[in-house]
């Protein structure tokens, strides 16, 4: 079933909207609408894959500094510290496991 979910403002710079989701996974567009937005440094339990989807983004995961750009791909395991700062404008598409039920409205759960 398809459902719309809102945008969030995040961080000055970035928003949040989830695409879609279910108990075992959810899909997220985080959008960085200028250089120098950051994705603050964090962790949580769930395991997490990203896709650049266009801009560019310098991320620190568990201490190791990469840069990435449209195309690129990679996991963040449970629990790793990580985030990332704007380099160019763009937008990440995060899929995490389980869902990230902090991001939902409690109705939604």
């Amino acid at each position: 079933m398809l459902k719309s979910f809102p945008v969030v403002a995040t961080d000055p710079g970035v928003t949040r909207q989830v695409l879609s989701e279910c108990p075992e996974l959810m899909v997220v567009a985080f959008r960085f609408a200028h250089a120098g937005a950051e994705g603050k440094l964090h962790n949580h339990l769930h395991i997490q894959s990203t896709y650049v989807e266009s801009g560019r983004f310098r991320f620190s995961v568990a201490g190791e500094a990469v840069e990435v750009g449209p195309g690129d791909s990679f996991v963040i395991p449970s629990l790793a510290m990580h985030g990332c700062v704007c380099l160019a404008p763009g937008t990440l598409i995060d899929a995490f496991t389980p869902r990230r039920a902090d991001f939902l409205d409690p109705s939604d759960l």
